[in-house]
């Protein structure tokens, strides 16, 4: 049975950097909703005996799952995005610059690429750092799209859908990108994923 992400770290304080408003509506409700329209559209099926990602793999290419597959996938993303996130400002650990320095030279231009990347998504969407082939990449992906339908290892991911940012920064993507990528990123998940 699927439960829905027990966020503590939402307790902790985002104060100055996230509202209370922009959590009550992005995880409160958002995220809330793509939850229970999922257990809604798999209850009584054999889908609801799998994992989150086993569902999203089964529904990505199937017509009749399309609204299955849309609401999994932004369960998964929804996830992955508060766990991205943390409201300690950190810096990558030596292990991990390195890894960002060999795929991207620097991290200026690794947090350079992955605001381009964001800002360059047209619409709702997402921004993934991904494992492929040994490489760390840069992508985006369309509304609910994930990397994990084809088999791609996400590292990290920012929501650039206006819910995750319009209460706060109204329709400037660029500032809410900046507060994110130099304050909020959570590098020992990205970490913990890469290894």
């Amino acid at each position: 049975m699927l439960n829905f992400l027990n966020l503590p770290f939402l307790a902790q304080d985002f104060s100055g950097k996230i509202s209370s408003e922009t959590f009550d509506f992005h995880y409160g409700k958002h995220h809330r909703a793509y939850f229970d329209n999922l257990l809604k559209l798999i209850s009584g099926t054999d889908l609801e005996n799998y994992s989150l990602e086993e569902i999203i793999k089964k529904s990505f290419s199937q017509d009749n799952l399309r609204a299955v597959f849309n609401n999994s996938a932004q369960v998964f993303n929804h996830d992955f995005y508060w766990q991205s996130l943390t409201p300690k400002k950190k810096e990558p650990s030596k292990f991990l610059l390195k890894k960002i320095i060999a795929n991207f030279s620097s991290l200026d231009n690794f947090k350079g690429n992955l605001k381009k990347v964001a800002l360059g998504q047209f619409g709702s969407g997402w921004v993934w750092v991904i494992l492929d082939k040994g490489e760390i990449k840069i992508i985006s992906t369309s509304n609910a799209d994930t990397p994990i339908a084809y088999g791609i290892k996400p590292l990290l991911t920012i929501d650039v859908w206006e819910h995750a940012y319009y209460i706060d920064h109204r329709n400037n993507r660029a500032g809410y990108l900046d507060l994110v990528i130099n304050d909020l990123i959570n590098w020992d998940f990205f970490e913990d994923n890469l290894k």
